[in-house]
């Protein structure tokens, strides 16, 4: 690899985003070079170690090191008995992780130069995009929970600022009834509920342990046997997973990200494709290795708090997939159908590794649940990059995020509607496109394990999503013109294709849809490393199909899937075809002729109410109490009195105020002689 490759990937994107108000002094064009240059230069030094991987260990200063391989450069906190060193873990799930994460933002990057032309805080926005990226490779570079933790925050900050980008919010930027900056902060407080739990957990560990560092955490289990002992293991766990909870968007902290989409489309795309949200995931697969470690150490005893943790993971994950994608069949703007299914996704990968998890006792097949997990995740960074990117061009050219201005874009825009079919197949699980192979994967290890009822939730879930993409494509580019796209035409502002640099990510990303999934029997052995480390024999895994191309494919074109996933894209595509890219059938009259129809309507397209129910509680509730705390503490009755008390108190108190020098330096002198007089009696 390069010389310091894991740190120079999170450190330079940092270190230049607070470079970009100098080039802006000296050129426009040298501003956006550099922002786009400081992406692919990271991705580079990411993809230099991708060898070191391969090999299974990584040479530093002439000494070779096998993976996974901490490296420790300095230290942060030299407090005696809190010394806490900052390192980077290399490994195969974390040097994944900054690959997918830099290169797929580095094309985002090249994608907004052209997207972002002329926008007037575009300084700002390369500021803060570069951090959060920056702050993202932290987070999965990170050898410990505490600088995990600051990366984790960084993302939580900046994701923030980049959703309330538009903050003088301007009605067009407004998603629903929610302008940016109200969306950026419901972002900052719902992600916030689930960082409080982590944090918690992350120091009750660290009193167990005397240690955040992953590696140590894996290499003893006495941390978690005492945990296990006090009765608390559970509860630690459960807390730990709040925070994937609020990043990943899961139940019941999902709320937050369909309102993410009031931010540009750009950040759309590094939200939900391949950062922020895929941090949950990242983390509960990093934890999960650390648990199947400390699990075959330590035993029986932590078992029952271990499988009720991994079981809320599978099943809130697969609620959470079937939650979204309903939501996904009725939504009105094209990025938020794409972040209800974001949402979905998400919860494929989390319903994995809860599996992946419960099967720790055999090798085989915690290997391939797990393995799953980790195609779905890389596949739908793809794809979804690409279906955020697209529909950022559909926009772009039709000023418009409303499905119902859209219609009839295919003849206008014939190549951007070529690159969003292909993810809009990805994410249908079309065969052979990337997100065929690791949806089937995940369905294939379930339904080999026998967890029937995850399967089942999730085979419809497949079907809702086949279903809502194939309608999106429908309304978005099949049909006649709507109003609003004549009107544009009228006017000489004919819908097109966007222009080179829009172009380049977007055919990228089309082939990386394409092509990625004939990669994944080689990410399988891109782990063995990993699996190597936990103990795992080249037995339990070098016969799988997942690390044989011949028998990967093989295995996944001749299974009985094969013919479920076939069942699924044609029970989604039929009724979608029939509705929105025919118009065989009137879906208007179809729902409004039923009273039944009308109600599931209806309650879909409000979220299940759930949404609703949060505003009522802890917005307006919280309004309510603060009216009611104000009008009968502080205006009436007693209340007048403990007004005048304050009043009167703060009287007395700016008295002492003079705003003289020599007054202030008296009141420091008069300090110091009470402090050295309370030390005396102290001893």
């Amino acid at each position: 690899m390069l010389p310091y490759a894991p740190w120079v990937v999170w450190m330079l994107p940092i270190i230049m985003a607070f470079t970009h108000f100098i080039w802006e002094r000296i050129s426009t064009k040298l501003r956006d070079a550099m922002a786009v240059l400081t992406g692919f230069t990271s991705a580079v030094f990411a993809a230099s170690m991708i060898p070191d991987v391969i090999n299974g260990y990584v040479i530093i200063d002439g000494v070779k090191h096998h993976l996974p391989y901490d490296w420790k450069l300095v230290t942060w906190i030299p407090v005696p008995g809190l010394e806490i060193e900052m390192g980077v873990l290399i490994d195969p799930l974390s040097v994944l992780m900054a690959n997918i994460v830099a290169w797929i933002s580095s094309f985002i990057f090249l994608y907004s130069v052209e997207y972002l032309k002329g926008d007037r805080g575009i300084t700002r926005y390369w500021m803060l995009v570069n951090f959060f990226i920056g702050a993202m490779e932290l987070l999965v570079l990170s050898d410990n929970l505490l600088a995990m933790f600051f990366g984790w925050e960084g993302v939580g900050l900046a994701s923030y600022a980049l959703i309330g980008y538009w903050y003088e919010d301007k009605k067009k930027y407004w998603i629903g009834p929610y302008p940016p900056s109200h969306c950026g902060m419901k972002a900052f407080i719902t992600t916030r509920i689930g960082d409080v739990g982590l944090l918690a957990a992350m120091l009750i560990i660290f009193m167990y342990s005397g240690t955040f560092n992953f590696m140590e955490l894996a290499a003893h289990d006495s941390w978690i046997i005492s945990l296990a002992r006090d009765g608390i293991l559970t509860l630690v766990l459960l807390l730990i997973f709040l925070g994937p909870i609020g990043k990943s968007a899961q139940f019941p902290l999902h709320v937050w990200l369909p309102e993410a989409m009031a931010g540009p489309t750009t950040v759309s795309a590094l939200i939900h494709a391949a950062t922020m949200v895929k941090a949950g995931v990242y983390f509960v697969a990093r934890f999960t290795l650390v648990l199947f470690l400390v699990y075959h150490h330590a035993g029986e005893i932590i078992w029952p708090s271990l499988s009720t943790f991994f079981y809320t993971v599978a099943w809130i994950g697969a609620f959470t997939a079937f939650l979204a994608a309903s939501m996904g069949l009725v939504s009105d703007q094209i990025k938020k159908v794409l972040a209800y299914s974001t949402v979905s996704q998400l919860g494929y990968m989390f319903a994995i590794l809860g599996v992946a998890g419960l099967l720790m006792h055999h090798a085989e097949a915690f290997i391939d649940s797990f393995l799953s997990g980790i195609y779905h995740l890389f596949s739908h960074a793809i794809f979804k990059a690409l279906l955020f990117l697209s529909a950022g061009a559909v926009g772009h050219a039709v000023e418009s995020y409303m499905l119902k201005d859209m219609g009839g874009l295919r003849k206008y825009m014939p190549k951007t509607f070529i690159v969003m079919m292909v993810g809009a197949l990805a994410l249908s699980g079309v065969p052979p496109f990337n997100g065929f192979w690791s949806k089937d994967a995940i369905l294939h290890a379930l339904y080999a394990e026998k967890m029937t009822a995850l399967f089942i939730v999730l085979a419809i879930t497949a079907v809702m999503t086949v279903f809502y993409t194939f309608r999106m494509m429908g309304m978005a580019f099949y049909g006649e013109e709507s109003s609003h796209v004549k009107h544009l035409i009228e006017e000489g502002h004919k819908p097109h294709d966007p222009g080179i640099f829009m172009s380049i990510s977007l055919w990228v990303l089309a082939i990386g849809a394409v092509v990625s999934g004939f990669f994944l029997p080689g990410i399988s052995k891109f782990f063995i490393p990993s699996f190597e480390w936990l103990g795992i024999e080249a037995g339990h895994y070098a016969e799988l199909p997942l690390f044989n191309y011949m028998s990967f494919y093989v295995t996944t074109l001749t299974s009985p899937m094969l013919l479920v996933s076939i069942v699924i894209i044609l029970a989604g595509v039929v009724p979608a075809w029939g509705f929105y890219m025919t118009g065989k059938w009137d879906p208007v009259e179809f729902i409004s002729g039923n009273p039944l129809f009308r109600t599931i309507w209806s309650f879909l397209y409000n979220r299940w109410f759930i949404n609703t129910f949060y505003y009522a509680v802890f917005v307006e509730g919280t309004v309510q109490l603060s009216k009611l705390l104000f009008d009968t503490v502080e205006t009436n009755g007693g209340g007048n009195a403990l007004k005048n008390c304050y009043t009167s108190l703060a009287s007395y108190v700016r008295r002492l105020q003079t705003g003289y020098l020599r007054v202030n330096l008296s009141y420091i002198a008069l300090g110091l002689v009470l402090l050295f007089i309370i030390f005396l009696l102290l001893g």
